[in-house]
């Protein structure tokens, strides 16, 4: 094939292959796709399916297609398959210790940012966190709400006062009591 090329294109000659082959790979998997897609849209038409496994039928065709093109692609350029199977599986791995390690903080923040547009209480109302209903739970008054934490003042008839740090995940996983002191409605209707 050498000899029917133009000695400036000789050098070339593998760059060209390459961006060849690739092009080739790409279409094939457009036809690929096209085909997939009209054998969807007509057994889901012909066996009166959901339109919507149509969509879904093409989106998860797509995906499979363009990952094997991706793989395809890179094995042009002598990417091993197992070496990039290790990275990507170290990476998800990574990724969900990851998730998980920061699931609580994320939890926490969430939390905190809803108990401050939802107001379930305020700082100096006193509340109590209950197991059930007739349980007596964790209380006291409300003196600081952060990202992670919430800080209530417990004062119990025969202890010294303590001061709690709830988890604002917890005010939301139970029920929650927001006593009246002194006759005065706590500050929910605000």
């Amino acid at each position: 094939m050498k000899d029917y090329l133009p000695d400036w294109a000789h050098p070339w000659l593998d760059v060209i292959t390459l961006g060849l082959q690739i092009v080739l790979i790409v279409a094939a998997a457009l036809l690929l796709r096209s085909l997939v897609v009209r054998i969807i849209t007509r057994l889901v038409r012909s066996h009166n399916l959901p339109l919507e496994l149509i969509v879904g039928g093409r989106r998860f065709a797509s995906i499979l297609i363009f990952i094997g093109v991706i793989l395809l692609v890179l094995d042009r350029f002598d990417v091993s398959g197992a070496v990039l199977w290790t990275a990507i599986t170290g990476f998800a791995t990574v990724a969900a210790v990851a998730f998980f390690a920061a699931w609580s903080v994320l939890s926490n923040i969430f939390c905190a940012v809803l108990i401050y547009t939802t107001r379930p209480f305020r700082l100096h109302d006193h509340i109590e966190i209950l197991e059930n209903g007739d349980k007596p739970g964790l209380g006291g008054e409300v003196l600081d709400i952060r990202l992670i934490y919430t800080t209530i003042r417990e004062t119990l008839p025969d202890r010294e006062p303590t001061l709690l740090q709830v988890p604002n995940s917890l005010f939301f996983q139970r029920l929650l009591r927001v006593r009246i002191v002194d006759g005065e409605l706590p500050s929910l209707h605000d």
